[in-house]
């Protein structure tokens, strides 16, 4: 019989555009050509600046913004997930994406600011992904203690994006925000000690920032410090706390905790084997798109344990996991598809 696959991690894992007519300030820019420089008072256009940004209140939207990013990355939400955050907060707040942007070109005063420009070009937000423009936007707020432009300048260390990729320094600037207490750098700091890919391997370090994200609320961090005690990584196997870690990062919303924890039923890790319950996390994992939960339920449908065996289904989820690279995936639909042929 062939054993449900579950994998111990997952990788932890877009023109310049110039302002329209906005008031006062932004006409003044515009007709610029056509008057006499000499006759535009430096002094009336700064405070026309700072009347606009009052009237529209975007300094503080933007601090706001910087806060609830902030925020949610510290519980390990994904990056698709909050690109469609900050759509929606500047939508409830009624703030034209494209109107905040312009703000942002011509308001480079803070740390916040400077950072959340950067994110606009990094994400491709009412402009075009620009990695190099953000990438020296996230330096240049790093360098004014911006916690979450730490970790993205090294994130782009890491990956290469906007900068020539230098994991040693993607490893300095996430400890820079790890130090911080901002839970992102601390996972990714766990799994590079974990992997040791390009520093030294040490699985106690990696139990460490685990510990230290996951009791700041990395729910990603509740998983990974999971697999640690069931597989015994850098600690004793405890398979009562796997489960219990499991339990809190499914309850948190993480679909590879919600798999892990549908995997704790599957076979009996800290709970008695209950297949219905495990079919049920299966279905949720896999519904939020989790390759591993996607294959685990195809697998049910194939072999008929736990619930009745329907090869459409199975064929259905196959699919599913096979077209985001999982390799058993891609064996066992072709398989069952030439025996169902």
């Amino acid at each position: 019989m062939e054993n449900i696959q579950f994998s111990s991690n997952q990788k932890l894992n877009e023109s310049t555009i110039y302002p329209e007519s906005q008031g006062e300030l932004f006409q003044l820019i515009q007709n610029s050509n056509k008057i006499n420089i000499k006759e535009i008072d430096p002094i009336t256009v700064s405070k026309e600046r700072e009347k606009f940004s009052f009237e529209k209140g975007f300094d503080i939207r933007v601090d706001e913004i910087n806060d609830y990013l902030i925020k949610l990355a510290n519980k390990r939400i994904e990056w698709k997930v909050l690109k469609k955050q900050v759509i929606e907060y500047f939508n409830n707040h009624n703030i034209d994406l494209q109107e905040i942007y312009k703000w942002l070109l011509n308001n480079q005063n803070n740390s916040n600011s400077i950072f959340l420009l950067g994110y606009f070009d990094f994400y491709g937000i009412k402009t075009n992904v620009d990695y190099k423009k953000a990438f020296n936007l996230f330096l240049n707020a790093s360098e004014k203690d911006h916690i979450f432009a730490q970790y993205f300048a090294g994130n782009c260390y890491q990956y290469g994006n906007g900068t020539l990729k230098n994991e040693k320094l993607a490893f300095e600037y996430f400890k820079k925000s790890a130090n911080k207490n901002f839970t992102n750098g601390q996972l990714d700091i766990g799994y590079i000690y974990e992997c040791g890919t390009y520093i030294q391997k040490d699985l106690k370090k990696a139990v460490y920032w685990y510990e230290k994200a996951a009791n700041n609320g990395n729910i990603m961090a509740m998983f990974n410090l999971g697999i640690c005690h069931r597989d015994g990584i850098g600690v004793e196997k405890d398979y009562n706390k796997a489960f219990e870690l499991f339990k809190k990062s499914a309850n948190e919303g993480c679909s590879n905790g919600i798999n892990a924890l549908g995997y704790c039923y599957n076979v009996g890790i800290g709970i008695k084997i209950d297949m219905q319950k495990a079919f049920e996390l299966y279905q949720k994992s896999a519904n939020l798109g989790n390759m591993e939960a996607q294959y685990n339920l195809a697998l049910m449908y194939d072999k008929g344990e736990g619930i009745s065996k329907d090869a459409d289904k199975a064929i259905y989820w196959y699919e599913k996991s096979a077209k985001q690279g999982h390799r058993n995936a891609q064996k066992n639909l072709k398989i069952l598809k030439i025996n169902n042929s």
